[in-house]
């Protein structure tokens, strides 16, 4: 593992994560334990042997560990409870990107499950609130507000008690508050309590502006 030979703590951690690639795989990591199979998809652009590489540097680093599935012998990848401590910074990274995200998509990869991060990144929660369900790309999220920060996680098929369909731009819009419902109301399509919608989003962090 190359090393800048520093001895500040920001050094030391980019010694550790700051190689390319790796943040990412720790923002996989964040959504869900996954094989590597689930990495090489959800990582697009990635080499097979690179990801190998990378993987092999995080868990030697003490970032990722190895677990076999549960009855069976496939190998599922995930976070240390160490390596699990960096959502703060990426959620930190998500925030400050707010103003690199304005423009959309513009021609980049986009997976409907990198939402996971980055809405909880962009909504902090507070007083628990109705589950709403958040459809991007035809993937549906449930979203609920809740004292430790907001709970964002793949819709299981439980109630909702309303749901709001966007493409990714509109959605990460609203959650930053760069965007207000009534700003894009010809362009999200919203079922059921719409004042649950609201008030969620209302709740947000306090995003830079370049």
């Amino acid at each position: 593992m190359r090393s800048y030979g520093q001895y500040c703590g920001l050094a030391r951690a980019l010694d550790v994560v700051g190689d390319r690639w790796n943040l990412l795989i720790v923002r996989q990591l964040l959504i869900a334990p996954a094989r590597y199979r689930e990495l090489l998809d959800g990582l697009p652009g990635v080499a097979t042997n690179l990801l190998a590489d990378r993987l092999r540097d995080l868990e030697a680093a003490g970032v990722v560990e190895r677990n076999l599935a549960e009855g069976s012998n496939a190998v599922v990848y995930a976070l240390t409870e160490w390596g699990a401590g960096l959502r703060e910074p990426i959620e930190g990274l998500v925030r400050w990107s707010t103003p690199l995200m304005m423009r959309g998509p513009d021609g980049d990869r986009f997976d409907a499950a990198w939402l996971v991060v980055a809405l909880r990144a962009l909504l902090p929660g507070g007083h628990r609130s109705p589950a709403i369900g958040i459809e991007v790309d035809g993937s549906l999220f449930r979203l609920r507000a809740a004292p430790g920060g907001t709970e964002v996680e793949k819709h299981d098929g439980g109630e909702l008690d309303a749901v709001l369909r966007a493409d990714a731009a509109i959605v990460l819009g609203l959650a930053a508050g760069a965007l207000e419902l009534d700003d894009v109301a010809g362009l999200v399509g919203i079922e059921g309590d719409e004042g649950a919608v609201r008030d969620l989003l209302q709740t947000r962090h306090t995003v830079p502006r370049a």
